[in-house]
């Protein structure tokens, strides 16, 4: 059964920090690319980033690019997503899913309708 466990979220300042972690089990790391999806309230899921270990490629939303960072330890099972110099846009619920390689598109990473299993989310809120 796939599983995921997802942490790091919380209140922070405007310009502050957080690394969410993304504990996955169920299915083996190598075969899947995991993503990072964000919903804020009234909006639409959207992709954050992306972490493929088939073409050994990271990708990155406009929005996060310079920002955030996105980094896997295979060995744990664990996806990260570190998130620097955060704003009050940023609030939202993120959320890591995966698909497996052979549904991976490095084109289409930051679409949700192809991910495969999806974790509960964790509420990341920044105040101004």
């Amino acid at each position: 059964e796939v599983q995921f466990v997802e942490s790091g979220g919380g209140l922070v300042q405007a310009g502050g920090s957080l690394r969410l972690s993304c504990a996955a089990s169920g299915f083996t790391f190598d075969d899947y690319a995991i993503g990072w999806f964000r919903r804020a309230p009234g909006k639409e899921r959207e992709g954050v980033s992306c972490i493929s270990s088939r073409d050994e490629g990271t990708y990155y939303a406009d929005f996060a690019k310079g920002r955030f960072t996105i980094s896997s330890d295979n060995a744990k099972n664990t996806v990260y997503l570190q998130m620097n110099n955060l704003k009050p846009e940023d609030t939202a619920v993120y959320y890591c899913a995966v698909v497996h390689v052979r549904g991976f598109s490095r084109w289409a990473w930051w679409n949700p309708r192809r991910y495969d299993y999806w974790g509960q989310g964790t509420q990341v809120t920044v105040s101004s």
